[in-house]
Parts: structure tokens; sequence; C-alpha cells
């Protein structure tokens, strides 16, 4: 599967932004996929998840600010970003993967990313 991220940008403190990812290759529609950042410096970190079912889960640093949804119909993931702080300047990457049926992880999938900056 191959994904692509769009939407960042640069936008004030407090300002929104929606990203997409359009994923290719394959339906989706039966993968949890997921949303990361990395920053200057910094390690890649969890942002967002939605599962096939559509039950998310957020970072702390994020938690009512960010909204991820999934549109199965489009293969495609958003991330509605608002209130956006200095600190969520970073490049976000969408993920999934192969999953067993444990849900292990057998192989990953990043699409190339897009980058968001928030200035003050």
């Amino acid at each position: 599967v191959q994904l692509q991220a769009s939407g960042g940008g640069l936008v004030e403190v407090g300002g929104s932004l929606r990203l997409s990812c359009v994923a290719s290759g394959r339906s989706i529609s039966a993968d949890p996929m997921h949303w990361y950042r990395q920053a200057p410096g910094k390690t890649r970190e969890f942002v967002a998840a939605v599962s096939a079912g559509s039950t998310t889960n957020y970072a702390d640093s994020v938690k009512g600010r960010f909204i991820v949804s999934r549109d199965n119909a489009k293969n495609t993931v958003y991330l509605l970003m608002n209130s956006l702080k200095p600190e969520d300047t970073a490049v976000y990457y969408c993920n999934t993967g192969d999953y067993n049926d444990y849900g292990l992880v057998l192989r990953e999938y990043w699409g190339p990313g897009t980058q968001v900056t928030v200035s003050s």
C-alpha cells in the first residue's frame, strides 16, 4: 500500500489545518491508520490513530485539539488540527501496516510526510 499525506503548510498560532492521507494499492477499510510527527532534532512520535471501526486514540499533547477520521469510500484518513501551537511544528506522517490475527504488526507502511509550521 502507498500512502500520500498532504495539507500541510504555514499557519499562525491558534489556527487550523486539515491533513489528508490517501492510500492506494489496496483498500484500507480494515486497517488501523495512524498519524505520527517528527519535529527537528526529535524522534518521531505518535499523534493519533483511528481503528477500522473508527475508534480513535490521541497523544495527550493533542487531545481535545486534533480530530482523526476516515472515509473508507475515498480510501482516505484525515487529521483536523485546531488551536495549533508552535510545538505542533513538525513533519506529519501517516502510517498503517500488515497485521496478524493477534494485532501484531508484520510490516509497516509510511507516506513521505507533509510539513506543518506554526508561527508565533
